[in-house]
């Protein structure tokens, strides 16, 4: 096969790639597949704004039953801010997928950068590491871990004229020229760079001092290249990959921060709902007893036993306790259209979700008695459960991975370099006439080329240059070394201080967040302390003003207490149960804190990680109890 057949092949192949069909693994198209699939990009499946079946099942005319874990799982099935993060695992695994190719990171890189999007201040610290961590370190050329195929087919015409017609006989030499060179090259994590060469070179000229025309030149190489020194060993050229294999643990720790971040969040949002109807139900309350003073105070008017005052000032406390009941309502209706947008991927949108009330179906449970761990047994279970903490931890992994690379900058670039090179040439005899020998008398012919006179070795077609390729007939050989040597290095040295520096920055940030944690965790238990003795005090205080009404109620029915007085008990016993709701409200956020700050979220709701990576939990629905 001729220099030119080969080219046309390879072309024809190129033409009808796009034509083969490429979705059969079987037959033909199985093998093209193979072949053309490292140039065809994969489907990232479009976003899906649909809720979860969840959902519907959990409405009931018009209205949305939500036990805890009915809320927590429609958190990790529907929320946004968890179907976010969940692209930063799959972003970082392309990533490390770039990196074991050999190269380096993206700038802007969604891996290095991602957040939990309301995370605490040591979350964003450890995500600012893994920005530092990516970056530090020098990225060395050459790593293309991939195999590179290359090539090169060219034709040429030239015309080049000739200062004397000694060495070519001919005043204008006419060159027609074909190539076609091939080439595979690929980068070690040693170092190493390995070229493979196939060039072929079809040549057809006008020269009749030629003794082949035209002529086929062929040549095989293979150029070993190897660094000594800067760039030299698997610990330095592998740095990328095991720092974007951290990162993609990073991810993970990220999206596990942003699914203990939204489901505490909603913790919260659940406990206020539950409360927010409690106060509703205090305000109703309030409302009777005062709808009842005045329907009482009327009926003594009527009949003469009370003066008419006492209406006007009963009549004004119902209107206040009706404006009471209804900021009540209306909070409670904020509260639900909050954490609809927190169970919803279209949040209010949806006519059926945006209509319905939530009927919260647990309650907040005062324990007898606290189950409070030691403080270093809280701390110490923050410090291996809080995932912002394991990211900063990772990420000084990286940046001292990362680190390895500057210094080794540092060094001069010495590199070794072997080339071994084999070369072939055939023809056919050059039908060409041989031009007059200068001196020769004008008119006098040139003899005829004698075939005895030309070495035979070099007769023949494409396969006879290929057949001295492979037998090594004309080897050439080369070895040597390359050096370059900065004699100041000041920027390799500024490289150096700099990243170690910034690694020295990141370790203070880690005892920082450290720290941080330790304080979150004693605040946390203190204000759960706290809120366990208001909400006993608030306690004991209602039970008195239930009792202090009921004795002035008594008192003004037999006329020993005035209407004002009964009115102030009244206000202080609606005080009283709203300040037992808010304790108890307050109880339940200091708990929910106490286990976010101690990294106990997930264990403590039976959450699953890899079932909110899914964004589907087993477990099922509860059952929908019997609320009128």
């Amino acid at each position: 096969m001729t220099a030119k057949q080969l080219t046309s092949l390879l072309c024809s192949l190129l033409v009808l790639a796009p034509a083969m069909p490429a979705q059969s693994r079987t037959g033909v198209s199985g093998w093209w597949k193979n072949i053309t699939e490292p140039y065809s990009w994969k489907d990232v499946a479009p976003i899906q704004l649909g809720n979860s079946s969840r959902l519907d099942q959990l409405l009931r005319a018009g209205k949305l039953y939500l036990s805890l874990q009915d809320t927590i799982s429609l958190v990790l099935e529907n929320n946004l801010d968890i179907e976010v993060q969940r692209y930063g695992p799959r972003i970082s695994e392309a990533e490390l997928q770039r990196a074991n190719a050999g190269g380096t990171a993206r700038v802007g890189s969604a891996s290095n950068v991602s957040t939990a999007s309301t995370g605490q201040g040591a979350a964003a610290a450890g995500s600012q590491l893994g920005a530092a961590a990516a970056q530090t370190g020098q990225a060395l050329p050459g790593q293309n871990l991939d195999p590179i195929l290359t090539g090169t087919m060219s034709w040429a015409h030239q015309t080049i004229p000739q200062t004397n017609t000694f060495v070519t006989g001919t005043s204008a030499l006419i060159n027609q020229r074909t190539l076609a060179n091939y080439g595979v090259s690929q980068s070690f994590l040693t170092g190493t760079t390995a070229t493979l060469g196939f060039n072929n070179n079809l040549l057809s000229q006008n020269s009749g001092r030629n003794d082949f025309n035209p002529s086929k030149t062929i040549n095989g190489s293979i150029n070993v290249t190897q660094r000594l020194m800067q760039g030299f060993g698997t610990a330095v050229n592998n740095r990328n990959i095991r720092i974007s294999r951290n990162n993609v643990k990073v991810s993970e720790l990220v999206f596990q921060q942003q699914v203990i971040t939204t489901v505490s969040s909603v913790i919260s949002l659940y406990w206020d709902l539950v409360s927010a109807n409690e106060d509703v139900r205090v305000k109703q309350q309030a409302l009777a007893l005062n709808q009842k003073l005045y329907d009482d105070n009327k009926k003594q008017v009527e009949i003469g036993t009370l003066a008419p005052i006492e209406i006007i000032r009963a009549e004004a406390e119902v209107a206040r306790s009706q404006q009471d009941l209804t900021i009540s309502e209306t909070n409670l209706l904020q509260q639900e259209t909050v954490l609809k947008n927190a169970l919803s991927r279209t949040g209010v949108a949806s006519p059926g979700l945006a209509e319905s009330r939530i009927i919260p179906t647990d309650k907040i449970r005062m324990p007898d008695t606290e189950a409070v761990e030691p403080m270093q047994d809280l701390v110490g279970k923050a410090v291996s459960g809080r995932p912002e903490l394991e990211q900063s931890r990772i990420n000084i992994e990286s940046a001292k991975v990362g680190l390895a690379g500057s210094r080794n900058a540092l060094l001069p670039s010495v590199d070794a370099f072997v080339d071994l090179r084999n070369s072939g040439l055939s023809g056919i005899l050059n039908s060409q006439p041989i031009p007059p020998v200068p001196g020769a008398p004008i008119g006098v012919a040139s003899p005829p080329r004698n075939p005895a006179n030309v070495d035979g070795y070099f007769l023949g077609g494409y396969g006879t240059a290929l057949g001295q390729v492979f037998r090594r007939n004309f080897p050439d050989y080369s070895v040597g070394v390359s050096l370059n040597i900065p004699l100041r290095n000041r920027g390799a040295q500024a490289d150096m201080i700099r990243d170690q520096l910034s690694l020295r920055q990141t370790e203070i940030r880690l005892q920082q967040s450290l720290n941080q944690v330790r304080v979150e965790v004693q605040n946390a238990l203190i204000s759960l302390q706290q809120a366990r003795a208001r909400y006993q005090t608030s306690v004991k205080n209602r039970v008195l003003q239930e009792q202090t009404l009921d004795a002035e109620q008594k008192k003004y029915a037999l006329g020993a207490s005035t209407i004002f007085f009964v009115i102030q008990a009244q206000r202080d016993l609606t005080a009283a149960q709203a300040s037992e709701v808010a304790s108890l409200s307050t109880y339940a956020r200091a708990r929910n804190e106490l286990e976010r700050a101690t990294g106990q979220t997930l264990p403590a709701n039976n959450i699953q990680i890899d079932e909110a990576m899914k964004g589907s939990v087993s477990r099922p629905p509860s059952a929908i109890p019997d609320i009128q």
